[in-house]
């Protein structure tokens, strides 16, 4: 059975890439919930630390108040105005949100149309790289960082956050990966497990120098520790070879986006800009395009003939 949907698929890329199409309907559906909750999540474990060791450095045996359970699952999605619970009909990606015309079905408040553009965005650049690898390994490994790109990008466009929970599990699944399934012929990643060591520590490594460098230099801080350890997790699946290209592309990126907010918007330049959207978005573009870009960039410089 298994044997015969994989030579469908593999017979037939259009039909693969529509079936990741709507798979990724439902995974943007779920990373919807993680971006939403996971700050949450993290934000009350750190008030319940620091209350115990408060409560503790005080001595004092009044317990807070428990606080009522959290998780990715628990309680049930709801309006955020009127608490009503959303029902599955009422939560079918992009669909119910176009059918009940952004609005709440019980108390019509509006609903940001953020949710349906995370849906169809993790839909289309699901299908994008299943139609641009094929069916195997390489688009299962490419699909699981992409997906973990957009949950990383909408938290730290929210609240300038990159959680461990997410940048810490994929780069040890690119380590993972490199050893377990290792370079194949023509495919981007994995990358061998030499490469994807290097990349890692080369990818943390070299932003902690940056950050320590600016900071001695400005007496500030230029960027968080999470960029750190994103960087890292790219390396880890890219490899060493392509982080210039991915710190070129997020750098320029973020510095054209960040001219035109202040011209445009008039955003105050002290303001900081999270740099995680912009690692993610080169990142995802040199795992998918990395050894054209570098080519044409080698070529444009001179220094490829």
């Amino acid at each position: 059975m298994l044997n015969d949907i994989s030579d469908l698929y593999i017979s037939d890329p259009a039909l693969f890439a529509g079936s990741v199409f709507l798979i990724g309907l439902i995974v943007g559906s779920f990373l919807n919930v993680v971006i939403y909750r996971l700050p949450i999540i993290l934000e009350r474990e750190w008030r319940t630390q620091a209350t115990e060791v408060l409560a503790s450095a005080a001595a004092s045996g009044d317990p807070t108040a428990p606080v009522e359970r959290f998780t990715l699952s628990t309680p049930r999605s709801a309006c955020p105005q009127c608490k009503a619970p959303i029902t599955a009909l009422q939560n079918i990606p992009v669909i119910s949100w176009l059918v009940l015309r952004g609005r709440c079905a019980s108390c019509k408040a509006k609903i940001s149309a953020r949710y349906p553009l995370v849906e169809l965005t993790t839909a289309v650049l699901s299908a994008w790289v299943a139609w641009h690898f094929g069916f195997g390994a390489t688009a299962a490994c490419t699909l699981l960082v992409t997906w973990a790109l957009i949950a990383l990008t909408g938290i730290d466009i929210d609240h300038q956050l990159l959680p461990d929970n997410i940048t810490l599990p994929l780069m040890w699944a690119g380590l993972i990966a490199a050893v377990a399934v290792g370079p194949t012929l023509g495919a981007a990643l994995p990358v061998s497990p030499k490469d994807a060591i290097i990349g890692a520590a080369a990818g943390y490594a070299s932003l902690w120098l940056v950050f320590h460098a600016f900071k001695l230099v400005t007496g500030k801080e230029g960027m968080g520790y999470g960029d750190f350890k994103l960087f890292a997790a790219l390396g880890a699946w890219l490899g060493w070879k392509l982080l210039p290209l991915v710190i070129i592309l997020s750098a320029a990126t973020g510095a054209v986006l960040g001219i035109l907010m202040i011209a445009l918007q008039g955003r105050d330049r002290r303001a900081p800009i999270p740099f995680g959207p912009y690692l993610a978005a080169a990142g995802w573009l040199a795992m998918m395009y990395g050894d054209s870009l570098l080519n044409s960039y080698l070529r444009i410089s001179g220094l490829k003939h």
